[in-house]
């Protein structure tokens, strides 16, 4: 029986990297808090995120390939997650404004039934234009920053406030295609052919 890949996520950036790459899958996330009160680094957060997300839906489907990820943004020291209101998107982007930032991905890739699992993640470093309040306001009302790390995408209007990207694209918009795609294939799980 072919195996079927289970997107354990809401987000939409995954969605359309899997859609873009031809994988056929379902998405069903279960609710689970994203965690930012552990001491822990950066890769070890987003892979404790992603490895809870990924167990919670694998639980519920376990005779499915489950993906989940987690994405977060880190200056320095400090790691930003998806911002409360607008007035704290506004706070992060001043924030990261003229700044180098390191963005992680980890990734989760489990088969409950063959009692499996693969985790990796991937680190891009993005720099910021310099921006000032009004290009921050006119960035916010264009794009809903509550739902991104760090307040921002890299796709649509992410040229506007990135310079540029060290590493993986994928890997900011949210989840690194580049080590997904093989990853996914070890499973059996492979994107599907035009003929089909």
């Amino acid at each position: 029986m072919r195996k079927t890949l289970l997107l354990a996520s809401n987000s939409p950036r995954r969605r359309e990297l899997l859609l873009e790459a031809a994988f056929d899958f379902e998405i069903s996330a279960a609710e689970v808090a994203e965690r930012f009160d552990v001491d822990l680094t950066l890769r070890e957060l987003t892979a404790f995120n992603a490895m809870r997300k990924a167990m919670a839906a694998a639980r519920l489907r376990p005779k499915q390939v489950v993906l989940a990820a987690d994405t977060l943004v880190a200056v320095g020291d400090h790691i930003l997650g998806k911002p409360k209101d607008k007035n704290e998107a506004v706070a992060m982007l001043a924030r990261l404004s003229g700044r180098a930032h390191e963005v992680c991905t980890s990734v989760c890739i489990c088969h409950l039934e063959e009692a499996r699992s693969n985790s990796f993640y991937e680190i891009s470093r993005v720099y910021f234009r310099k921006l000032d309040r009004a290009k921050i306001d006119n960035y916010v009302t264009r794009v809903n920053p509550l739902d991104k790390a760090g307040a921002y995408a890299a796709q649509g209007f992410g040229s506007e406030i990135i310079e540029k990207i060290d590493g993986s694209y994928t890997n900011v918009v949210g989840l690194p295609m580049e080590k997904t795609i093989p990853a996914l294939a070890e499973f059996g799980i492979e994107p599907q052919s035009g003929s089909d």
